[in-house]
């Protein structure tokens, strides 16, 4: 793995920090080959609990694209007619963002700085953000001719509604940190001195959690999104005869009992 992406883990809790902070925590070919490979790789594995996606520096949380590379990339497209830069979409954003999303475990952004473009749509695949109070988040796209791409144009609507999703694709402007958190893209607000530890403290209550609930919550929310009602009530059926057979959920009803707190073993 590059070290444009740093991946530990630490006690069920995987860390994935982007660290170009020279660049802005541009991306890269190589670093989003690396982000892939962590973020696939926390997601894979089962002594993963949770999952603090986070970046280097304190001026970009990831600016997404790196256009100084995807300059020189697209004149040889011309040059050879091969057009593949484009397909950095398909290699790259789509298993990151299916990764992220799909992972069955809490995954945590602590946006630090500026997250734009690819980078906005990275923090929004997360299930919680914890945002510095001095970051800020663009969608980008338009501003350089490109259309939605790391998922934005489905997670965004559902976070802010249609209405705002249009305005912000079609008009990408900064969105202040405190916007970011009356429009819901953002959950919780901290100074930037704060936010590494604040966002380690969530992650790890998170990863000692009940693991299985936690994905059958995630499994359930994005089954809603797109389901009827009736369809979604045989869902949480199904996620819910799941949840009360595991070890887990038997340790909880003994603590409660006890007047004890749990201490879940993730399964």
């Amino acid at each position: 793995m590059a070290d444009t992406v740093l991946y530990e883990v630490t006690d069920g809790l995987a860390t994935i920090t982007l660290n170009r902070p020279e660049a802005m925590n541009a991306l890269n070919v190589a670093t989003k080959v690396a982000l892939r490979e962590a973020v696939e790789s926390a997601a894979g594995d089962a002594a993963v609990r949770a999952v603090l996606l986070t970046a280097a520096g304190d001026r970009a949380f990831c600016v997404g694209q790196d256009l100084k590379e995807h300059i020189g990339l697209l004149t040889q497209d011309r040059e050879t007619g091969s057009g593949q830069t484009m397909s950095t979409v398909r290699e790259h954003y789509n298993p990151i963002v299916r990764a992220l999303a799909g992972a069955a475990k809490p995954v945590v952004a602590a946006v630090n700085g500026v997250a734009a473009g690819a980078g906005f749509g990275f923090a929004l695949a997360a299930d919680y953000r914890i945002v510095a109070d001095t970051a800020a988040f663009n969608t980008s796209f338009a501003g350089v001719a490109l259309t939605a791409d790391s998922g934005i144009s489905w997670t965004l609507p559902r976070v802010v509604g249609p209405g705002r999703a249009a305005d912000l694709l079609l008009f990408p402007r900064n969105i202040s940190a405190q916007e970011a958190y009356e429009l819901g893209v953002a959950n919780r607000l901290v100074p930037p001195g704060e936010l590494r530890a604040e966002a380690e403290k969530v992650a790890r209550a998170l990863a000692d959690g009940p693991t299985v609930a936690y994905a059958a919550l995630k499994e359930s929310m994005a089954f809603a999104l797109t389901h009827s009602l009736e369809e979604t009530l045989e869902k949480e059926d199904e996620l819910q005869t799941k949840a009360g057979s595991s070890e887990d959920h038997a340790i909880a009803v003994q603590a409660f009992v006890n007047k004890e707190r749990p201490k879940y073993l993730g399964r």
